[in-house]
């Protein structure tokens, strides 16, 4: 099976927000799609793996911010490679309240939620939600779609994310001298940078970690 036709879907890249108690937290998730418009509701798909999950079903409402092409993309990282188990993602994230629940700022906009039902997969709570509140920001650029996270960001799937494929790889570019390019890989999100030799003081632009955190991989 060539699992690779998955990306050939359309997918967005969102951030799924909750409350652990009063604590804001979230998670990074690209399966949301309407399911009907009046009332409107929503299906949001979570990895039972994902600490976010058990904290919309505490909690009964979520929220999800729509990532931009040109939203930070240390978001994904904070949010997508990090557990809010044991850190506070919201702590260094500029965010509001809308109904109790917190969502990102500086995104294309965010939708509010009540869980009204759920479906459990073997991997996978989707959740149905009734929308409570919506507003789109202004001033930001157009949606990002997994297909553009995956060809410009260039970034790697969570390993709880719906469409994650066990084996990503790159191919390696051809140098300015003709030969193969050395591919640096972030050891935390699976970023890739290939170039003569990482930067001095150089960090990975999805989740932020330094270069003693890369491994080379000679093409």
């Amino acid at each position: 099976m060539d699992v690779n036709i998955f990306r050939k879907m359309s997918y967005g890249v969102y951030i799924v927000s909750t409350l652990d108690g009063e604590r804001p937290t979230g998670c990074i998730a690209n399966s949301i799609m309407q399911i009907t418009s009046s009332p409107a509701t929503v299906a949001v798909s979570i990895n039972h793996d994902n600490y976010t999950n058990g904290c919309i079903e505490k909690t009964g409402k979520f929220a999800f911010s729509i990532m931009a092409e040109d939203s930070d993309p240390g978001l994904i990282g904070n949010f997508g490679f990090r557990s809010g188990k044991d850190a506070d993602k919201f702590e260094h994230v500029d965010y509001e309240m809308a109904e109790g629940i917190p969502v990102v700022k500086y995104t294309c906009g965010y939708v509010v939620c009540k869980v009204i039902n759920k479906l459990e997969t073997n991997t996978h709570t989707v959740f149905l939600g009734e929308v409570v509140d919506a507003k789109a920001y202004d001033g930001m650029g157009n949606a990002m779609t997994y297909a553009y996270y995956h060809e410009v960001v260039k970034g790697k799937s969570p390993k709880n994310a719906p469409t994650y494929l066990q084996e990503e790889k790159t191919e390696g570019k051809e140098s300015a001298e003709g030969g193969k390019k050395t591919k640096y890989i972030c050891q935390v999100c699976g970023y890739v940078y290939e170039g003569d030799a990482l930067p001095e003081g150089y960090k990975c632009p999805i989740c932020g970690v330094g270069a003693d955190r890369f491994m080379a991989e000679q093409q």
